[in-house]
């Protein structure tokens, strides 16, 4: 938990990411998430779990052959091979400057989360501490660079944050708009009386 302690916010909230999302996924997060992006984290994972669940139940066949010994590892080899293919693809497409959609940034984090879980349900405790750490190494080292380009983690934290309701932003707004009317009669209302008097 060393990283967590690092100068640099983003490299920081890279770990704090790491370490809330593990503990999250696992049923071990105490408390409230720490930071705005930790919390959008947890909102866009859930999310994510209950609108596409089919595509998280192909990962217990991917886990398969996990143990104590291989677990980070395998995870840092599957989340590369899926931003290198991702890069590989920008550099086929000339005249775009190298970015990284917030969506990939993402995957990184719930991919993770399925590892946890897989582990935690399979008996392979010691993996749930040494994950964290490893996740927010590789965050750090391939991902913080193109984020510091990016200011940081704030366009993640806009694009997987809760959004209010639609339905909630139309009563807010009619319920100002009646509020404002109500004032306006009623000063409408006193004005005449007072010059009728």
């Amino acid at each position: 938990m060393a990283e967590l302690n690092n100068t640099d916010p983003v490299v920081r909230e890279a770990y704090q990411l790491s370490h809330d999302s593990i503990a999250y996924v696992t049923g071990r997060a105490a408390g409230p998430a720490p930071s705005a992006a930790t919390l959008a984290l947890r909102h866009a994972g859930d999310e994510l779990l209950e609108k596409f669940p089919i595509f998280f139940k192909r990962w217990p066949r991917v886990f398969s052959g996990v143990t104590d010994d291989n677990a980070c590892d395998l995870l840092v080899q599957i989340i590369d091979e899926n931003i290198k293919g991702h890069w590989d693809r920008q550099r086929r497409q000339p005249g775009y400057p190298p970015d990284l959609p917030w969506s990939s940034v993402l995957s990184i984090y719930v991919l993770a989360g399925q590892m946890a879980t897989y582990c935690q349900e399979n008996g392979l405790e010691n993996v749930l501490q040494q994950l964290p750490e490893r996740l927010g190494g590789y965050v750090e080292e391939h991902i913080c660079p193109v984020l510091r380009k990016k200011d940081g983690w704030v366009g993640f934290t806009e694009r997987f944050s809760k959004k209010e309701e639609t339905e909630r932003k139309v009563l807010r707004v009619c319920s100002a708009v009646l509020a404002a009317c109500s004032v306006l009669l009623l000063t409408h209302f006193l004005w005449r009386r007072m010059s009728a008097l």
